[in-house]
């Protein structure tokens, strides 16, 4: 495997693991009256374990779904990869610091 999969293939991971930390973080959040979910989509179902499945679901379809747009358009994944990445580490950063402002 080259290095530009390789990296790829982590990224894929990275946001996969992304995805599921920003659900149990939100759910945890709600759980606890520090914070409501502004997705409407996703309102019914924060305060259930479908949340994690439906994270985990989605994230993995979307690794599955970029994965193949790597075999024809490797450059235009990996971009596409590390901009959902980045935006989920803003969104964990905005997560944790909504969890770690609730407390002062």
């Amino acid at each position: 495997m080259n290095r530009q999969k390789r990296i790829f293939y982590y990224l894929l991971i990275v946001l996969v693991a992304l995805v599921v930390a920003d659900g149990i973080i939100t759910r945890t959040l709600i759980i606890n009256n520090m914070a409501i979910e502004s997705n409407p989509f996703l309102v019914e179902w924060v305060g259930s374990d479908l949340l994690l499945i439906l994270k985990l679901s989605g994230a993995g379809l979307a690794a599955v779904i970029l994965w193949q747009i790597s075999q024809r358009k490797p450059r235009v994944s990996l971009a596409v990869t590390s901009i959902f990445v980045a935006f989920y580490i803003g969104i964990l950063f905005w997560n944790l610091f909504v969890y770690f402002t609730a407390y002062i």
